[in-house]
């Protein structure tokens, strides 16, 4: 395996095994996105039984209720195991509370590792191997009807069709709405407007709206809804046990623990780090994107962490699947309360890992697909994505974005718009992104040219590696595409050097 599978796709069982490839990449230009890419090897049947119980609260499992979800943000039998249709992205189930720190403390090996093998690396992290994945179905589901409520108004005032960031709420028409419902008086309205500075210009947009909930509803109060039906704000459980509570806020912590570590000397205790010390230096955490049932959450935590720590420069970086119909107002939207608040923007751009589950599970389960319906229409939008922060790196220079793609008509649009716009390869703001062992051709002469580009980089133990190698093997025809065409290239230079008679000097 070592000398064939695992030698292309790994860099190497530990911290140690990887430093000759990293230091043999770093001599061409290219840096590290380090992954850690072990998994357990569950059985299909084991997978699915710990996906569903632990997606799934006491109180529904006691009393029932799950139906009233909505169908996209509740487990589902027949999709509990979400490593079917996958292809390079680790999956993680959850099994308890010390499964998820000993996660954790792989997770700061691994920054560990990234600090100690190359300078302005990255580690990659999953949320989901951080917690119970029951409390981001529910909080993606908050969010979602939140946002649902929002776009509704909109639409009573007239604004349906509109981009997230374009629609305004007449604030005295808003607050009569909350009455009308219910939800609010007019003098509560009041008193929120006033204590949040709201509607001071007479409007209300989707952001002045997200910071009004989050100051209505803290985290004992985080999953209230709103009933468009009663009116009323409703907990989407019944209750919460002690335990779930703990959980939630354990998850939370875990996360606070890798972002302030992240850039921090490893040898200070984890516990002890302050945030002003893990931003001087080092390593910057790239949060993976997920299912869609599960991102909002997953976007929305990391959101709360860049608010944090990306005050002085990108530590935390997002990451945004531009298949998903809603990835456009999704990067706008953040990138305009990065603006309002002077945080720094840092975001990683893909098409996307889930395609075929997520299209079989909504057609299954009966909800709108959330994907863009050709490929065409994902390039579209990657690349619209893309031209809205290279735009924003032109005018403010405090937005990062990695380019992260094997699509070489995309690096070549990149290339060609951050001339247009002067951006220097030299500022690092837009950075390259691919797999290790893929699209080399891409990778090495965008790094001997001094663009800032990267590998993402797997490793662990051969046994342990297996599970996600094996679905490596199955990648789809536009990896077979692709390699056909780096052995084009690479035959093509063989043959040239024959010719030339240069076949060993080192200096090509």
């Amino acid at each position: 395996m070592k000398m064939t599978f695992y030698g292309q796709f790994v860099a190497g069982e530990d911290q140690e095994a990887i430093k000759p490839l990293i230091r043999r990449n770093q001599a061409f230009g290219v840096g590290a996105v380090l992954d850690y890419s072990v998994e357990e090897d569950l059985s299909a049947e084991k997978a699915e039984r710990q996906e569903l119980d632990s997606c799934t609260s006491a109180a529904e499992k006691e009393m029932g209720g799950a139906e009233q979800r909505e169908k996209q943000y509740r487990a589902h039998p027949g999709f509990g195991d979400r490593r079917g249709g996958v292809i390079s992205a680790r999956t993680y189930f959850y099994a308890d509370e010390a499964k998820c720190d000993q996660h954790m403390e792989t997770f700061l090996r691994c920054i560990d590792a990234s600090s100690g093998s190359s300078e302005d690396g990255f580690s990659a992290i999953k949320l989901t191997a951080l917690g119970r994945p029951q409390f981001l179905l529910q909080f993606s589901e908050v969010l979602v009807k939140w946002r649902r409520f929002f776009h509704q108004m909109a639409a009573e005032q007239g604004q349906a069709g509109r981009a997230a960031l374009e629609m305004r709420l007449e604030a005295e028409k808003l607050r009569e709405a909350l009455a009308n419902l219910g939800i609010a008086t007019k003098a509560e309205t009041q008193r929120w407007f006033t204590g949040e500075n709201l509607g001071i210009s007479g409007t209300v947009d989707l952001l002045d709206w997200n910071s009004l909930i989050d100051s209505r509803t803290k985290l004992s109060k985080l999953l209230l809804v709103p009933n468009m039906k009663t009116g009323q704000l409703e907990p989407l459980l019944s209750r919460f046990t002690e335990e779930e509570d703990l959980q939630m806020k354990r998850m939370l912590q875990r996360m606070d623990v890798l972002a302030k570590v992240s850039g921090a000397p490893m040898n200070i205790p984890h516990m002890s780090l302050t945030p002003q010390r893990a931003t001087e230096t080092g390593v910057r955490l790239m949060v993976d994107a997920e299912q869609s049932y599960f991102q909002p959450a997953i976007s929305r935590l990391t959101l709360e962490m860049q608010r944090r720590f990306n005050r002085d420069r990108a530590i935390i970086f997002n990451t945004y699947q531009c298949y998903l119909k809603e990835a456009y107002d999704n990067v706008t939207v953040d990138m305009e309360l990065s603006r309002r608040e002077g945080w720094h923007f840092g975001t990683k751009l893909v098409r996307g890992a889930y395609m075929e589950q997520e299209r079989e599970r909504a057609a299954q389960i009966g909800y709108e697909d959330p994907i863009n319906p050709t490929y065409e229409k994902t390039n579209e939008m990657y690349h619209r994505c893309l031209d809205y922060i290279l735009e924003e790196i032109k005018h403010s220079r405090k937005a990062n974005v990695m380019v992260a793609s094997h699509n070489e008509d995309t690096v070549k649009f990149t290339l060609r718009r951050m001339m247009e716009l002067g951006i220097h390869p030299s500022e690092k703001k837009v950075y390259f992104g691919q797999l290790l062992g893929m699209c080399d051709q891409i990778t090495f002469p965008l790094g001997q040219a001094g663009f800032p580009v990267y590998k993402y980089v797997p490793y662990g133990p051969v046994q342990e590696v297996l599970p996600y190698l094996s679905r490596r093997a199955q990648e789809n025809r536009g990896f077979m595409k692709r390699a056909n065409r780096e052995r084009d290239l690479l035959w093509r230079e063989v043959k040239r050097r024959l010719r030339a008679g240069t076949f060993f000097s080192s200096s090509h």
